[in-house]
C-alpha cells in the first residue's frame, strides 16, 4: 500500500502539472488523443446543455449557456488545485505521516490538511513536518502553490483580453451586416459608390481576425464556450456569415474583390476546420440546406435592388455549391456542439440591428413582448 500510495501521489501531481502546462503555458494545439482537460469539458458540457434545455425557459437558455465557460474554467482550476493537494497528501501518508499536530492527530486526513494549508501557503503552524523529507515536500508544495497562483493571475487576464478582441469585430458587424449578420445584408449594405473597396477592406480585416481567432482559440480552447454579449451574435455566426459572403463573391459577384474574398475564405475555413479537430466535431454528409434554389433567386433579386449583380447559369450554381460544401458541414456540427444558431443567408424582414434596438423607445405592446422573450437581443 505504501508503494502504491507513493506512485499514485507522484502520478497525480505529475498529471496535474502536465495538464496545466498544456492548457495554460503551451501555445499550440495538443494532438494527444486523451487529455484530462478535454475529457472534463466534453463530460460536463453535454450534461449542462441537457439540464438547460430541460429546466430553463427558452428565453433564458442563452444566458444559462453563457455561464458554462467562466464556471467551467473556475471548476477546472479548482480540480487542479485539489489534485495537487491530494497528490502531496498521498506522498506524506505513504512516508508514514511524519507530522506533528497540536492535538496529536495523525493519518491521511491530517496529511490532507497539512497539504492544503501548505499549497495555499496559510502557514497556520498547527501541523508541521518532523522529518527532513517531509519538510522538503512542504517546501516543494508551497512553491507550487505560489506558481499556481501566479499562473491563474496571468491566465485569466489573457483570456479576457482575447475574448474582448474577438468580440470587438463581431460587434462591428452589427451596422455592416445586421443582427445576426447575414451575407445578404453584408453585400446589400456595400452597394453604394466605393462600396466594393469598403467590402474589400472589411474582408481584409476579417482575414486577420480569423487568424487571430485561430491562434487564440487553439491556445485557449475554453474561449469557444464564452458567448457573445448579445443573444443574436456569436463567433460562429460571424464566421459563417463571412464565409457565406466570400462564397458569393468568389462564385460570381460582378465587380467585387474576388482575390481578397479567396484569402479571407481560406483563413476562415482554416479556423473552422482546426476548431472542429479540437472539439472532435466531425462533419456530416447530410445537412440542412441553408440556401435552396428558391432562396438563391430571392437573394439574387434582393442584391440586384442595391446594385449588386450575381452571375447567372450552371457555372455559378456549381461553384457556389462546391464552396459551401467546403465549410457548411463543419459549421453545422460546431453549431450543434455549442448550441449556436447559424445565421440565414437572407436577413429576416422583421430583424432589427442591435444598435437600433432600445427598450425605452418601443411601444408598450413591444415592451411586453420583450419581457416575454420575443425580439430582445440581450
Amino acid at each position: 500500500m505504501t508503494v502504491l500510495a507513493i506512485i499514485s501521489g507522484i502520478a497525480l501531481v505529475l498529471l496535474v502539472l502536465w495538464e496545466g502546462f498544456e492548457t495554460i503555458v503551451l501555445p499550440r494545439r495538443v494532438t494527444r488523443r486523451f487529455r484530462l482537460t478535454r475529457f472534463f469539458y466534453r463530460s460536463s458540457w453535454r450534461p449542462w446543455v441537457r439540464m438547460v434545455i430541460a429546466l430553463i425557459p427558452a428565453r433564458r437558455q442563452e444566458t444559462w449557456l453563457s455561464y458554462f465557460g467562466p464556471l467551467s474554467l473556475l471548476l477546472l482550476l479548482s480540480f487542479w488545485a485539489f489534485g495537487l493537494i491530494c497528490g502531496f497528501a498521498l506522498i506524506h501518508w505513504a512516508l508514514g505521516s511524519a507530522v506533528l499536530a497540536r492535538d496529536g492527530a495523525s493519518g491521511f486526513l491530517t496529511d490532507l490538511y497539512l497539504s492544503g494549508t501548505t499549497f495555499f501557503t496559510l502557514g497556520l503552524g498547527d501541523v508541521v513536518p518532523r522529518t527532513p523529507l517531509a519538510r522538503l515536500l512542504v517546501v516543494v508544495e508551497s512553491g507550487m502553490g505560489f506558481a499556481f497562483l501566479a499562473l491563474v493571475i496571468g491566465y485569466l487576464p489573457a483570456l479576457n483580453q482575447s475574448f474582448a478582441r474577438r468580440e470587438v469585430s463581431i460587434s462591428l458587424l452589427d451596422a455592416r451586416a445586421g443582427s445576426p449578420p447575414t451575407a445578404s445584408e453584408m453585400l446589400r449594405r456595400h452597394g453604394y459608390e466605393h462600396g466594393k473597396e469598403a467590402l474589400r477592406q472589411l474582408l481584409h480585416e476579417w482575414e486577420r481576425w480569423s487568424a487571430e481567432f485561430l491562434e487564440g482559440h487553439l491556445s485557449y480552447p475554453v474561449l469557444a464556450y464564452f458567448r457573445s454579449q448579445h443573444d443574436n451574435q456569436s463567433w460562429l455566426a460571424a464566421l459563417a456569415a463571412i464565409m457565406d459572403t466570400c462564397a458569393l463573391v468568389m462564385a460570381g459577384l460582378e465587380g467585387a474583390c474576388e482575390r481578397q474574398a479567396e484569402l479571407t475564405f481560406a483563413m476562415a475555413r482554416h479556423a473552422v476546420i482546426d476548431l472542429s479537430l479540437v472539439f472532435r466535431t466531425a462533419p456530416r454528409e447530410s445537412i440542412p440546406d441553408r440556401l435552396p434554389p428558391g432562396r438563391l433567386e430571392e437573394l439574387r433579386l434582393l442584391l440586384a435592388e442595391s446594385g449588386q449583380h450575381l452571375r447567372q447559369g450552371e457555372a455559378f450554381d456549381r461553384k457556389l455549391r462546391e464552396l459551401r460544401l467546403l465549410y457548411e458541414p463543419y459549421v453545422h456540427e460546431l453549431a450543434a456542439h455549442f448550441q449556436i444558431a447559424l445565421p440565414p443567408w437572407i436577413a429576416a424582414e422583421d430583424s432589427v440591428d442591435n444598435w437600433r434596438g432600445s427598450f425605452w423607445e418601443r411601444s408598450a405592446k413591444d415592451r411586453i413582448s420583450v419581457r416575454k422573450g420575443r425580439g430582445e437581443h440581450f
